[in-house]
């Protein structure tokens, strides 16, 4: 039997090299999934992903790894990502989810429920670091994938706005903490008001600044706890139709049998790449 020849992607093709390859070889519909703040220690975890067409319609001009780009351009991206995708879909777990299931499964669980989300059925799925078990298509983990592979970007971008979106709005709600500059993230400012205000039900109270400064050991006010079979938000949907907010029914959001909550992860675990200050 004879063995095809090796797909070689060269470092220098571009963003869109590696899904070009991918499809040359049969995989037609490749779909990107990442996530966003998973190193904030306030307001949701975001997971998104997205099918983006072949060819120039699924080339989108500006597109790029969302921290790379500045807020204006990554409200222009994600636009363009939402009318061009032949699907997206995007995954929201709220602060309380992350503390009560650990923040790796809560992170693995979004990026599954976003891929099996899509309206379109990939045929093979990208995934920024972390490789996503569970899938009935294969798949392969990519070390910085929103650099290296345009899907995976699109899914940063529809990700990062989706989150930002929600934490200007966290900002009218909980006043005092800087939310909608800092985006829950550690930043001196963040720390100030910690100390000084105290948590707010969107803090996350396994973190251990959190956790330092609330009194409570990492444990959430019995208030802000997840009830049982609390279902979370996804948004999904392709461009000839309007996107729609619902919640899934029965269940938390996609923690596989097996997967067990982690410890309390550390603060800022990747806030120096979304922004933040360790």
């Amino acid at each position: 039997m004879l063995t095809p020849p090796r797909t070689v992607v060269r470092r220098d093709g571009g963003l869109y090299a590696l899904e070009r390859a991918l499809q040359r070889r049969g995989f037609r519909q490749v779909a990107g999934a990442d996530e966003a703040g998973r190193g904030a220690c306030a307001g949701p975890l975001v997971a998104a992903a997205a099918v983006l067409p072949e060819g120039r319609r699924g080339e989108i001009a500006e597109l790029a790894d969302s921290k790379l780009l500045t807020p204006a351009a990554r409200e222009r991206v994600h636009d363009e990502v939402v009318a061009r995708a032949l699907a997206y879909a995007v995954v929201i777990i709220p602060a309380e989810e992350v503390d009560a299931r650990g923040l790796h499964v809560c992170n693995l669980a979004a990026m599954r429920r976003a891929l099996a989300s899509l309206a379109t059925r990939p045929d093979y799925v990208l995934t920024d670091g972390f490789g996503v078990d569970g899938l009935d298509v294969p798949g392969l983990a990519v070390w910085k994938g929103d650099r290296v592979a345009a899907c995976v970007a699109a899914a940063s971008v529809l990700a990062k706005v989706t989150r930002d979106r929600i934490m200007v709005d966290l900002d009218q709600r909980f006043p005092g903490y800087g939310f909608a500059e800092h985006k829950g993230y550690v930043t001196a400012e963040h720390s100030a008001a910690l100390r000084e205000l105290g948590p707010c039900r969107e803090h996350r109270f396994s973190y251990v600044n959190v956790a330092a400064v609330s009194g409570r050991d990492g444990r959430p006010p019995r208030a802000r706890r997840p009830a049982a079979g609390e279902a979370q938000a996804v948004l999904f949907g392709r461009p000839d139709e309007p996107m729609e907010h619902s919640a899934a029914p029965g269940g938390t959001v996609g923690v596989a049998l097996g997967e067990q909550p982690r410890p309390p992860a550390s603060v800022g675990e990747d806030v120096v790449m979304e922004g933040g200050v360790r």
